[in-house]
């Protein structure tokens, strides 16, 4: 059986190491895996490793029943596909609900997977990928749609590996073929989460 890998990051590892102190020193012996892990996940804001682990694996993680893909109108995703300059940028947002959802797919398509953010590192990344100067409303939007996790202190986050939607789907696949999804800084180039202070 594989097991889930869960992606731990803190902003401030002095904050943590002073935690894993207070919590040591009320042990007489080495504690066990499971306390090590209850006190890993309370240092980082968590109220236990169960609580820290539901955060991590969305309920979108589990495998879900294939949706049915209903054809997307070429007119409709022409015009989602308006909301992009040529190098893959947001020009406006979206006043349709219904318009703005694909738009987050797109984006969440060039956020580079497996990495953590801090709030500067992923504000700065989406202020690169909008022309209408609003970073701080795609990076609550992506988080809002579940696309995007953040710890609970708000100091790390990182993408959450879903199936798209069908329409984001055929709107990521539609900017690909223009180039328009990924352009500009590279995905290892994209900002990084600044290391704490110790």
């Amino acid at each position: 059986m594989s097991r889930t890998v869960l992606p731990f990051a803190v902003a401030d590892i002095t904050a943590l190491a002073k935690s894993l102190r207070g919590q040591l020193a009320q042990y007489v012996e080495a504690p066990g895996h499971l306390a090590l892990l209850n006190m890993l996940a309370r240092s980082a804001g968590y109220r236990n490793f169960q609580h820290f682990r539901a955060a991590t694996i969305p309920a979108a993680v589990m495998p879900a029943p294939p949706a049915p893909v209903a054809a997307i109108d070429e007119r409709t995703l022409a015009k989602w596909a308006r909301y992009f300059d040529e190098a893959g940028r947001l020009i406006r947002w979206p006043s349709k609900y219904s318009h703005q959802l694909p738009c987050l797919w797109a984006l969440w398509a060039a956020l580079p997977a497996r990495q953590v953010f801090d709030e500067y590192g992923i504000t700065a990344w989406l202020a690169e990928r909008n022309l209408f100067g609003d970073p701080t409303l795609l990076r609550r939007e992506l988080c809002d749609q579940g696309l995007v996790v953040r710890t609970r202190d708000g100091r790390a986050y990182r993408r959450v590996e879903r199936q798209p939607s069908p329409e984001g789907l055929a709107l990521i696949q539609r900017l690909g073929r223009t180039g328009n999804v990924g352009k500009g800084r590279e995905a290892t180039d994209a900002p990084a989460a600044r290391p704490g202070r110790g």
